[in-house]
């Protein structure tokens, strides 16, 4: 339990120094939030918890497949923000399509033999 108590607080502290960073400063919390931080958190943990070199690349490998469909979300959630919508949908729109471009790559990259 306690290191578990540990990764949840180092982990919770990155998102809330993003938060309070990006309240004074938009364009630094956007550019800590931009950094694998949390990529290379879970693979310290994962190799601290199994030391499975196999298990970790194939975590790192899927993780950068997951990052290209999540992109787009990047733009979709300001272009509809600075449309007039509100953020809730937005949010929720961005999410969607993240969503949905998830389950593309992944049946894309089958079809390449490609198993995240």
């Amino acid at each position: 339990m306690g290191y578990w108590l540990v990764k949840a607080v180092i982990s919770g502290a990155i998102v809330a120094t993003v938060s309070e960073v990006a309240r004074r400063y938009p364009a630094g919390g956007a550019l800590i939030a931009s950094l694998p931080l949390v990529s290379i958190l879970g693979m310290i943990w994962l190799w601290r918890d199994t030391g499975d070199r196999a298990r970790l690349a194939a975590h790192a490998g899927a993780t950068f497949w997951y990052v290209l469909p999540s992109l787009p979300m990047f733009l979709i959630i300001p272009a509809l923000l600075r449309g007039g919508m509100a953020f809730a949908p937005a949010l929720g729109i961005g999410c969607l399509v993240t969503m949905l471009l998830y389950l593309g790559m992944v049946a894309a990259l089958s079809r390449f033999g490609i198993a995240l």
